[in-house]
């Protein structure tokens, strides 16, 4: 039965949002901050993440860049997944600008992450979380230990635990 580590991105250096390439979808292109960086290297410290197997990851940039670091730090190879992305503000992958996009999250917060008949906007759901993550471990069931870099409000979703630190290790078995 395969093990999987769960690890949230660290911090994202947003000095560069909505400047240049960082625009609209481009903003999921940032890095880690000093602060981001020394949070993965702390957790590659972890003594559950010795010995993986593989990283699976985001094709996000903080999550490529935290699964570098991990991959460096553990001499782990790296597999981008783009089915571990951020949860969406729109289900049908159209951008919205911050103002819609932070009322999808609030939406989303207070609906649980259901949709129902009074929902304004369309934001991906957590059972659609749950059933795209599902089919990336499922490709990885015949390894031993996983390590999955993914996001705050994905792994919240996908193992329901409240709160998620930056750099933060959760486990999961898959069953």
């Amino acid at each position: 039965m395969a093990k999987f580590y769960f690890v949230r991105h660290g911090e994202a250096d947003v000095s560069d949002a909505n400047k240049k390439i960082y625009q609209d979808w481009g903003f999921n292109m940032l890095t880690l901050s000093e602060k981001g960086i020394a949070q993965i290297k702390n957790s590659a410290k972890d003594e559950r993440l010795k010995g993986a197997d593989i990283i699976i990851t985001s094709p996000f940039g903080r999550a490529l860049h935290t699964a570098a670091i991990l991959s460096k730090e553990l001499g782990v190879d790296i597999k981008v997944e783009n089915d571990l992305h951020e949860w969406i503000p729109d289900a049908s992958y159209k951008y919205l600008n911050d103002e819609d996009s932070y009322n999808s999250f609030k939406e989303f917060c207070m609906n649980r992450g259901i949709k129902n008949e009074n929902c304004k906007y369309n934001f991906e759901t957590v059972d659609s979380i749950k059933n795209r993550v599902n089919s990336v471990l499922d490709k990885y069931k015949k390894y031993n230990k996983v390590i999955v870099v993914s996001h705050g409000v994905v792994i919240q979703c996908f193992l329901d635990v409240m709160e998620l630190n930056n750099g933060q290790v959760e486990e999961y078995d898959l069953k």
